[in-house]
């Protein structure tokens, strides 16, 4: 007998972020379609998180499967060290249009986790630059920024990499300014900037992603980012899953006027079709890394910077982002969800809705406690498969992330699955 693609995978394949012990066979999906996902039985599921957050225009979206096929077929991959190709200078100069009047320069990576890397280097070795070397970061406590060493370094101590403990550096922890602690994380951050060590602080603009989709106002981050400018602390922003419209605006920090020295994007760079990495740079960070000094040059890099096929990608995906068409669907999912979020404000079996831009959070009580092994999860996310919609919820957090395609009816589905879910979930 055949077997089938989700048997083999068993045999050779380890899923990230999955138990293996006992792990359910993984779904076999054989094509996209807008923002549906299709598996090998032909149904269709509503891909409402966006696969990981990183899909914006729908899956198997023409325009960029077209401009990637054209780019395929003229250059794959160069080195981009002492060789440029038009892809990656276009998107640079279109990516500066959109990003704050200071930053100046664009430097590629391969996603997340690598953008962030490249940032704290960036932040580490312009003290060093300048002669005056410092080792503290400061960062917000629940935070997440991907899983390399660095970034996993400056993210909050949990399941995640707790194995890796002993191997990280330890930043100076501050709570993140939420309604009631906002007293307390300026308190807390003032007392660390004072530390002359201090090199940078990094932070999740408006929402903490992985976690749990935890929200606080944009004022706060305001007057953060004053208070580290007085200090001559370097900013961070980790726009990873903020970018490119999650929040309603270009990136979050488009909401306040204070504007960060380091900017760190991916996701949905591309429009889900292809990894990239962006890191981008105030002036002042760059011109510390140019030197007759050789040692003051930034010896990092990957063997696919800057790839062609990415570039095109993300430039085929930012035509579409640009378009008003797309502006309209990312105010009607917000519109959307601001009504589910008052609609369910004070449900009994939800202890808090929040909402920004195309984001919708809904923290669902449990007994177990917010908490990323919370089984409540595991329960909500085979509910919704079963109804035709895929999620991926943090715990206890169930929470939505659509493509920008995603239809009224579509829209109107999930809340139906939710309201179905609400009615039930005392026996799940």
């Amino acid at each position: 007998m055949t077997e089938s693609i989700a048997e083999r995978d068993k045999k050779v394949t380890w899923h990230p972020f999955t138990h293996q012990k006992d792990a359910a066979y993984p779904l076999h999906i054989v094509r996209g379609e807008g923002a549906y996902l299709i598996d090998d039985a032909g149904k269709k599921y509503i891909d409402a998180f966006s696969s990981w957050w990183v899909n914006l225009h729908g899956h198997a979206n023409p325009y960029i499967a077209e401009k990637i096929f054209e780019q395929a077929k003229t250059l794959e991959q160069v080195a981009f060290s002492d060789f440029t190709h038009l892809q990656a200078v276009t998107l640079a100069e279109r990516l500066l249009e959109h990003l704050p009047p200071n930053q100046r320069k664009i430097f590629y990576s391969d996603n997340g986790s690598t953008a962030i890397e490249v940032a704290l280097k960036m932040a580490i070795q312009y003290h060093y630059n300048k002669r005056a070397p410092k080792r503290k970061i400061i960062a917000f406590e629940n935070g997440y920024h991907g899983d390399t060493f660095g970034s996993m370094s400056v993210a909050e101590r949990n399941v995640f990499n707790t194995p890796f403990s002993s191997f990280l550096f330890d930043p100076i922890f501050i709570p993140i300014p939420v309604k009631g602690k906002e007293y307390s994380s300026f308190e807390k951050l003032e007392a660390a900037l004072k530390d002359k060590d201090v090199c940078a602080f990094i932070f999740e603009p408006l929402v903490q992603g992985a976690g749990g989709m935890v929200m606080y106002e944009a004022e706060q981050l305001e007057k953060i980012l004053k208070l580290c400018k007085g200090y001559s602390c370097i900013t961070i922003a980790d726009e990873v899953m903020t970018g490119f419209g999650r929040t309603g605006k270009f990136l979050a920090t488009d909401y306040i006027s204070e504007k960060p020295d380091i900017i760190c994007l991916s996701k949905g760079i591309t429009g889900g079709f292809m990894p990239l990495g962006v890191t981008s740079c105030a002036g002042f960070i760059y011109e510390a890394f140019v030197s007759q000094d050789k040692t003051k040059t930034f010896y990092h890099g990957h063997s696919y910077t800057a790839n062609p096929i990415a570039c095109a990608a993300a430039n085929a995906s930012l035509d579409l982002l640009e378009k008003a068409a797309t502006r309209k669907q990312i105010e009607i999912i917000s519109s959307f969800f601001t009504q589910l979020q008052h609609k369910y404000a004070n449900h009994p079996a939800i202890s808090n809705s929040r909402k920004l831009g195309t984001i919708l959070a809904l923290e669902l009580k449990s007994p177990e406690g917010t908490f990323y092994l919370n089984e409540m999860g595991k329960k909500v996310g085979t509910f919704f498969l079963q109804r035709g919609i895929i999620v991926r919820p943090l715990g206890n957090i169930l929470y939505f992330i659509p493509p920008y395609c995603i239809s009224k009816a579509q829209l109107e589905k999930l809340e139906k699955c939710t309201d179905e879910l609400l009615s039930v979930i005392d026996n799940l």
